[in-house]
C-alpha cells in the first residue's frame, strides 16, 4: 500500500522537511509463505504477499514513511542497501542502529532519498533472514528539472539475481552456528524465479536494472545477441560503454541500456555463476513483442576467462565528468583525487577459528552483536556496550578475538580504506551511510606504491566494491554524514559470522545541522531501556 502526499509541511521525530520534498507512505506485511522458485516448495519470506518484495519506486529527496509490521515467529529488520540516510543512521535498519522488531510488532521507518538517484536494493539484516528472501528493488528517478545523460529508455526493467538454497533459513543458520560452513548454492534466481519474461518492442531501448541479492556468489549477466550499454552504477553516471556481458558481485547493482535491435523472435536472459567449479545459471526470455519464434539454444557463452578479466572489465567502468547525478551540478565537478587523505585504514579479511568454530575476521577482530544497538548506547551514553580501541586501523597478526569492534572517525574526515584480501575467494565489502570512489585494485600486497595505480580523475562511486583472492582495492571516502554506520562482508556467511564493523563518524560539537536527534518512535531494547530519559 503506498499513497502519497505533495505540499505539506510535516514532522516525523526527526526533522522539518520542506513542502517541495513530497511524502510517499507505505504499509508492508513480513510473513511467511511456501513457494517452489527451484520446484521444490520452501518456506520463504514474503512483503505484502510477495516474493520478491514490492518495488520501492522513488524520486531524488523524497520522504518515505514506511509501517513494517512483523508476522513472523523472530524479531526482523530491513535495511536499504545504499540509501545513505544523510544524517540520519537511526533509520539505517542494522543491529548497530536499531532494536529488531518483535513478532506481532511493527515500527515505521522514516527516510529521505536525499540527493540520490539509480538502482538499489532492500534487504532483510536481522538472523539469517536473507537466505528466505525479503529482500526488494529501490529505483530512485531523477527529479524533472535534472537532465539524465541518455534519452529517457522506453521502458524499465528491475532484475534481482542470485544464488539460492532449498534449505530453509533456520536450517542453514545453525549450519553456521554449530561452526561448519554453508554448501554451495542450489541454484540461481531471476526475480524469485527459475525463469521469467521480458517483453518489448523491437527498435526500442530499454533499462535493466539489475542487483545481485544473493547470499555469496559473483554473477555474470548477459543477452543472447545483444550488447548492453552501462549507463549507471549504484547512483552513479557512468561513461557509456558497450558490453556482451558484465560481473555483478553480490550486493551490487548496475544498470544496463539495450536497444532491441535484432530480429524479431525471443532471445535468452541469462545470469550464471562466477569463479565455481560448478556454474549454475539461471536463464529468463527477453520477447519481442513481434515475436513468433521461440527462445533456442545454445545460451550465450559468458566470460572463460576468470579473475583477470574481471578486473579488467572493472576498471573500465568510469564515471561520466561531465553529467549530472540528483543535483544540477557535474559529478565531475567535485575533484575527488586533488584531495591528500587524512589518513589511511587497512583492513585485512580473515578465517578464524573462536572456541572451535569457525568465525570470520577484520584485523583479527571477529565481530558480535551487542543486545544494546550501538547508536542508541552512543546517544544515551550508556557505557559497557563497545569500545572505540576494539578494532585497529591496520592489520593485527595476533590471534584473532571476539569484541563489538567500533572504529572512531570524525566528521568531514577525508580517508583512504585498503581492503586487503588475502583468501583464495572473492570479498565483496559494503560501507552504509555512504558511496565511495573506487580507486584501484591490484594483484599481491598493497604498499604505498600502490598509489601510482590510482585512478584519481574519473573513477566512480559506488557502495559495495569487490575484492579479487589474493588482492587489493582502494578506496577513498569523504565522512560527511555523522552517525553508526556498518562496515561490512556482503558474503552473508562471512557477515553474519563475524566479517563486519561499525565506524563511528563523530564531531563532538552536536548540532541539528550535523546529525537528527533519535526519532520519536524509536525502538528501546537493551540497556537502553532503563537509560530512557
Amino acid at each position: 500500500m503506498v499513497h502519497l502526499i505533495c505540499g505539506v509541511l510535516a514532522v516525523f521525530g526527526v526533522s522539518v522537511v520542506v513542502a517541495d520534498d513530497p511524502y510517499r507512505f507505505y504499509t508492508w506485511t513480513v510473513t511467511y509463505g511456501t513457494i517452489a522458485p527451484l520446484g521444490v516448495p520452501q518456506q520463504v519470506i514474503l512483503i505484502n504477499g510477495q516474493f520478491p518484495g514490492p518495488k520501492l519506486e522513488v524520486v531524488t529527496n523524497d520522504n518515505i514513511v514506511l509501517d513494517l509490521i512483523n508476522k513472523l515467529d523472530q524479531p526482523f529488520l530491513l535495511t536499504w542497501n545504499g540509501i545513505k540516510q544523510r544524517k540520519n543512521s537511526w533509520q539505517d535498519g542494522v543491529l548497530g542502529t536499531n532494536c529488531p522488531v518483535p513478532p506481532n510488532g511493527n515500527y515505521t521507518y522514516n527516510f529521505q532519498t536525499k540527493d540520490q538517484i539509480g538502482s538499489f536494493t532492500y534487504f532483510p539484516s536481522t538472523s539469517f533472514h536473507k537466505a528466505a528472501g525479503g529482500f526488494g528493488a529501490i529505483n530512485i528517478y531523477e527529479r524533472p528539472r535534472i537532465p539524465i545523460p541518455f534519452p529517457d529508455p522506453d521502458g524499465d526493467f528491475t532484475l534481482l539475481i542470485g544464488d539460492w538454497y532449498r534449505t530453509s533459513h533456520k536450517t542453514l543458520q545453525k549450519f553456521l552456528d554449530s561452526g561448519r560452513s554453508l554448501p554451495f548454492p542450489d541454484g540461481v534466481l531471476i526475480n524469485g524465479q527459475g525463469h521469467s519474461t521480458f517483453s518489448g518492442d523491437q527498435g526500442k531501448t530499454y533499462m535493466f536494472r539489475i542487483s545481485n541479492v544473493g547470499l555469496s556468489t559473483s554473477l555474470n549477466f548477459r543477452i543472447q545477441a545483444h550488447t548492453m550499454k552501462l549507463v549507471e552504477v549504484e547512483g552513479s553516471h557512468t561513461i557509456q560503454n558497450e558490453y556482451d556481458s558484465v560481473d555483478v558481485h553480490v550486493g551490487q547493482s548496475v544498470a544496463v541500456l539495450v536497444t532491441l535491435n535484432q530480429a524479431p523472435k525471443d532471445y535468452y536472459i541469462v545470469a550464471s555463476t562466477r569463479f565455481t567449479k560448478t556454474v549454475l545459471t539461471a536463464t529468463a526470455t527477453l520477447h519481442y513483442t513481434n515475436s513468433r519464434t521461440p527462445v533456442s539454444r545454445p545460451l550465450p557463452v559468458g566470460p572463460t576467462y576468470q579473475i583477470h578479466w574481471s578486473m579488467k572489465q572493472a576498471r573500465t567502468f568510469r564515471w561520466n565528468l561531465t553529467a549530472s547525478a540528483a543535483r544540477p551540478n557535474p559529478q565531475g565537478s567535485f575533484h575527488y583525487g586533488k584531495i591528500t587523505p587524512s589518513r589511511t585504514i587497512k583492513l585485512a579479511n580473515s578465517a578464524a577459528l573462536i572456541n572451535g568454530k569457525r568465525r570470520f575476521a577484520v584485523n583479527g577482530v571477529t565481530y558480535i552483536n551487542a543486545d544494546t544497538p550501538l547508536k542508541l548506547a552512543d546517544y544515551f551514553n550508556i557505557s559497557g556496550v563497545f569500545s572505540l580501541n576494539s578494532i585497529q586501523s591496520i592489520p593485527s597478526e595476533s590471534t584473532a578475538s571476539i569484541a563489538t569492534s567500533v572504529m572512531p572517525a570524525s566528521l568531514h574526515e577525508f580517508i583512504e580504506i585498503v581492503f586487503q584480501n588475502n583468501e583464495r575467494t572473492v570479498q565483496s565489502w559494503h560501507l552504509d551511510g555512504y558511496d565511495f570512489w573506487v580507486v584501484g585494485n591490484g594483484f599481491g600486497q598493497w604498499t604505498p606504491a600502490s598509489r601510482k595505480k590510482y585512478n584519481l580523475v574519473d573513477t566512480l562511486t559506488r557502495h559495495t566494491a569487490q575484492v579479487y583472492p589474493n588482492s587489493w582495492t582502494t578506496i577513498l571516502v569523504s565522512l560527511d554524514n555523522q552517525g553508526m554506520w556498518n562496515l561490512r562482508s556482503a558474503n552473508w556467511e562471512r557477515q553474519y559470522l563475524g566479517q563486519q564493523f561499525y565506524l563511528r563518524v563523530w564531531n563532538p560539537v552536536q548540532s541539528l545541522a550535523n546529525e537528527y536527534n533519535a526519532p520519536s518512535n524509536v525502538q528501546l531494547c537493551g540497556k537502553a531501556v532503563r537509560h530512557h530519559p
